[in-house]
């Protein structure tokens, strides 16, 4: 639980509270300092149209090295656990032209055409890990996460960029690597190492792939840097942004989709009954767990005055909350926290950011999470939560949202001896009575299935 740390609310980090911690920020207004993890004070922003706005204006920066003095200082630590989201140099924490010089390779290497015509390739992927699914003995409890929530995303985003196979070379190291990436409660000497990790497990993938160009987004990245459009740095980190962003969230996305469907069976069966759809399902699971729970830092440009009274500071840091601004009841309503796949805002969320930072690969995660859910339901219609009653413990973390585990049965529960003698009862109802013992010794002579004379009625 977070500790109260007067007149701020100290974040958990470890997120296991974080919704309830949301809840409480937003009663205190529009704009509330908090405490993140390391003591780092920040302004945390509620309401939907707030965190839009400040997402779309000038009036917040993305770069601390511009505009966070505490950065600049040296008042803020290098060795701060959460420095490497602050550090890096890619698209998404840049300001202004600089964000612009930066998105652009990403926007032409991230073509509607590339996207397509993995498309194929995608379902091939849900489908091979359906196929191992499916070599599970039934009745065993599945780790849904580790064994399709993730193996799916991880190998359609290193095949987008061209991961050599190998769960000794990059890819294993990338998949070991990203999962520590998004652990606020991680301790300062394994966030130091995991970096270290990181930059030296890229270091040699971009080398692999100066040998061994092709068709991918690694080497169209790389042409944009030969060009003078991205510095050594730029690329590295922006390949830090696309790996981990494009595999992460998009593991989430799955995860909460098929938690929140199996959690809420009537809203499963609305979706199978044609009464809503996939994309429904998976837009309200957006709304409601947005798989990025805050965006990274952005600093206040110049003073923002948020309503009559309540002003940040020029150069105070701000937290864009995705996950809150999901819940807003001034736009969802009063059951903003109920999953229903037939509110007509869901699709009303920030969950895969807004204006100038709108994510570009929002059209393939879309369509792996289509992929692997109506392929996973129509593989396995009787998947049941291994144990309803137990909510699966969440990510250690602040900014990613969804499971550590996702325990399933893909066949369902076992019905136990009060349902089976509930069936029975249902099945003899609807057959008539059963028989007294010497109508039934009667029918097994007269049916040749036995009695104590062991004779058979010879057929007409």
């Amino acid at each position: 639980m977070a500790q109260q740390a007067c007149p701020f609310l100290a974040i958990d980090p470890s997120g296991q509270d974080l919704y309830d911690e949301i809840s409480r920020i937003r009663a205190q207004g529009s704009a509330v300092e908090v405490e993140l993890p390391g003591g780092v004070r920040a302004w945390w922003i509620n309401g939907l149209e707030l965190n839009k706005r400040l997402l779309a204006g000038p009036e917040t920066s993305k770069d601390a090295f511009q505009h966070w003095p505490a950065w600049i200082n040296g008042d803020i630590s290098r060795t701060w656990p959460l420095a490497i989201w602050v550090s890096v140099r890619n698209m998404v924490t840049a300001y202004g032209t600089d964000h612009s010089r930066l998105r652009k390779p990403m926007a032409a290497a991230f073509t509607k055409r590339r996207v397509e015509a993995l498309l194929p390739r995608v379902q091939e992927i849900v489908d091979r890990a359906l196929d191992d699914l499916e070599r599970i003995p039934e009745g065993e409890v599945v780790d849904l996460r580790a064994a399709f929530a993730a193996p799916v995303p991880h190998e359609v985003v290193c095949e987008l960029f061209g991961v050599p196979p190998g769960e000794d070379g990059p890819r294993g190291a990338l998949y070991r690597i990203i999962s520590r990436f998004f652990d606020t409660a991680i301790s300062l000497e394994d966030a130091q190492a995991n970096g270290v990790e990181l930059y030296g497990t890229l270091t040699a993938f971009l080398q692999y792939k100066r040998e061994h160009p092709a068709d991918d987004l690694t080497t169209a990245l790389m042409a944009a840097h030969d060009e003078g459009s991205l510095s050594e740095q730029e690329l590295m980190d922006n390949l830090i942004l696309l790996l981990t962003a494009g595999f992460e969230t998009t593991v989430n996305l799955i995860d909460n989709t098929v938690h929140s469907l199996l959690a809420h069976p009537d809203q499963l069966e609305l979706v199978r009954s044609g009464q809503a759809t996939w994309e429904d399902a998976i837009e309200e699971s957006l709304r409601i767990e947005a798989p990025g729970a805050m965006s990274g830092l952005r600093y206040a440009v110049e003073d923002i005055e948020i309503e009559p009274g309540l002003t940040i500071p020029k150069g105070d840091p701000v937290v864009v909350s995705f996950a809150g601004a999901g819940r807003d009841p001034e736009r969802h309503g009063p059951d903003a926290e109920r999953f229903d796949v037939t509110r007509p805002t869901s699709r009303d969320h920030i969950s895969f950011g807004h204006g100038v930072h709108h994510c570009l690969g929002r059209p393939l995660a879309m369509a792996e999470a289509t992929a692997a859910l109506t392929s996973l339901f129509d593989r396995f219609p009787r998947l049941a939560l291994a144990d309803p009653s137990r909510p699966p413990k969440r990510l250690r973390s602040i900014i990613s949202t969804g499971h550590e585990e996702l325990p399933v049965l893909l066949h369902g529960r076992d019905p136990g001896p009060e349902a089976e003698a509930e069936a029975e009862t249902e099945a003899e109802t609807e057959a008539g009575p059963r028989p007294r013992p010497e109508e039934a010794e009667a029918i097994r002579r007269l049916s040749g299935l036995g009695g104590t004379s062991g004779t058979r009625v010879p057929r007409a």
